[in-house]
């Protein structure tokens, strides 16, 4: 039973790595060797990390033994419970085989929690299937520091929940900060336009037109733009032009755009794809804008097939999709999807102070790059960890083994971007000393050199409560657990530790949203009463 007690496992419902003791002995073997975990310069909470492109200087803490005679109590894991005693989970409720390392591509998309807020606005709650608590966490400033230059500052901090022995982990990852005075590449932006009939409502189209407006008028002279719009075909209605000169005729063509008839996103994708690379720029940021509702009738409505076509432009050239969803119905799936596979990320918009800041306020984070395939690893020490849960990023899981094979996909990451990883983490009883340490790889967008930086976590660093966190802290928590709570409709609780309800959570949300004066908290707390009298 003693080994048991060694061994962090995933929460009830958590998905596996599949790891075996084939692949932990290998586990063993790299970490031996100095390479498999990173260790931070500093110890405690937040922001302490190092940098260093050569991994093979770092140490990390050893991995568990592995078990002799295989699977754990003939299919059971068995662990201490919160008052130390011991119990007894089927093995299909906790990861099978000793894992204490969760492995993650970055991702900055916040269009699920866009989008939920504008369903509650109208009066229906979300489809659970639609919530990615990852992107309602990520939705919201936080207070990590920044790098001078590219690559990332590690931020690892926590507090204790209500539950017992269970506590909130905050990864929290930063880019520098996105300033319009700072010298960046040349932007090559192709812009792909759903023009179909489902685009004539208020809030689509002509919401798109307006902010692709005030984009245009933002970006630098030296930078480049072409328009294709799509219906049942696609057509380049605008081929890669310099601004320089030309503002007047870029306007124009967005000025005559008009909605058709049905919609075929896949040749709008594919006819996007080959304008960017007909257009392409070499030192630049080249990017395919997609706007649209996501709703493909017509065509290839694969994300998978529709990317493998343009899979040369994506790798060779290194051209990155930008989603914007937009529209009361809208193909969530279709559109993150496409995102995800295109080495980019989405955002939603349902007004006019949305478009204008994901088209103005974040112009530079959503057209330059700092970071390409970055991943994220978090290594939790077996000694102190009884159970963690990674809370979202179901769909950017990465094997734990390749966090430094960079042929592996990551994700793309700009400049004033924040990436926020919370974890549900359950200390074992009377536990002290290291926690976890939180690890970061990407490639320099330039050269494609390698480069990692880590931070550490000890448990006398956890906040006693989440009121004694600090403001954004809390915020983080707020919006984790409301995604929660719409995850799982029939539970007004949801199903995290220390979850106290849509009611509580409304009355944190408000009295953050004072203390933060930003307008931000103030439209969380607002969604979550609208939550409130759905249900």
């Amino acid at each position: 039973m003693e080994t048991n007690r060694t061994r962090p496992s995933r929460l009830p419902g958590e998905r596996s790595h599949h790891r075996t003791r084939r692949l932990c002995t290998t586990l063993l073997a790299l970490t031996a060797a100095g390479g498999l975990l990173l260790t931070g310069c500093g110890a405690g909470g937040g922001g302490s990390n190092s940098s260093d492109s050569d991994a093979s200087n770092r140490t990390g803490f050893p991995a568990p033994a592995v078990p002799s005679g295989g699977e754990q109590n003939n299919g059971q894991s068995s662990d201490a419970d919160q008052d130390g005693e011991q119990t007894s989970t089927p093995a299909d409720k906790i990861a099978p085989s000793p894992d204490y390392l969760s492995t993650f591509a970055l991702d900055v998309d916040t269009a699920s929690y866009g989008y939920a807020r504008r369903v509650l606005a109208d009066g229906e709650r979300p489809d659970p299937s639609t919530i990615r608590p990852e992107e309602f966490v990520n939705s919201f400033r936080q207070d990590y520091d920044r790098p001078d230059g590219n690559g990332f500052t590690v931020t690892v901090d926590g507090a204790r929940t209500d539950s017992s022995n269970w506590s909130l982990v905050r990864v929290g990852l930063a880019t520098r900060t996105a300033d319009d005075t700072d010298e960046r590449p040349p932007a090559a932006l192709t812009f792909v336009i759903d023009v179909s009939g489902s685009m004539a409502e208020t809030g689509r189209l002509d919401l798109a037109k307006k902010s692709l407006d005030e984009m245009i008028d933002r970006l630098r002279d030296d930078d480049s733009v072409a328009l294709v719009t799509f219906s049942d075909k696609a057509e380049t209605v605008l081929p890669m032009t310099r601004l320089d000169g030309h503002r007047g005729q870029v306007h124009d063509a967005i000025d005559e755009l008009e909605t058709q008839s049905s919609t075929n996103l896949g040749a709008g994708v594919e006819t996007g794809y080959a304008t960017a690379g007909e257009g392409l720029r070499k030192g630049a940021t080249n990017r395919v804008v997609l706007i649209s509702d996501g709703l493909a009738n017509t065509g290839d409505t694969n994300a998978d097939s529709i990317l493998d076509r343009i899979a040369d432009e994506r790798r060779d050239h290194g051209i990155t999709l930008f989603g914007v969803g937009v529209g009361s119905d809208y193909g969530d799936a279709l559109m993150e999807k496409l995102a995800d596979k295109g080495d980019g990320h989405t955002a939603y918009v349902s007004n006019d102070t949305d478009a204008r800041k994901v088209f103005v306020d974040q112009l530079p984070q959503n057209i330059d790059l700092t970071a390409r395939d970055a991943k994220a690893q978090v290594a939790f020490d077996p000694e102190t960890v009884a159970q963690f849960r990674l809370i979202g990023y179901e769909d950017r899981k990465v094997a734990d083994d390749d966090f430094r094979d960079d042929t592996v996909d990551g994700g793309e990451i700009g400049p004033g971007h924040t990436v926020t990883a919370l974890y549900a983490v359950r200390t074992r009883p009377g536990a002290d000393g290291h926690l976890a340490t939180a690890s970061v790889r990407w490639l320099d967008p330039n050269t494609r050199a390698p480069h990692e930086d880590s931070g550490q976590l000890e448990t006398d660093a956890l906040h006693d409560s989440l009121s004694s966190a600090s403001p954004r802290f809390q915020v983080t928590a707020v919006a984790a657990y409301f995604a929660d709570t719409l995850r799982s409709p029939e539970d007004d609780e949801g199903t995290l530790p220390g979850n106290p309800g849509l009611g509580q959570l409304a009355a944190r949300a408000h009295t953050l949203a004072k203390k933060t004066e930003d307008t931000d908290v103030r439209q969380l707390a607002e969604a979550i009463d609208e939550a409130r009298r759905i249900d």
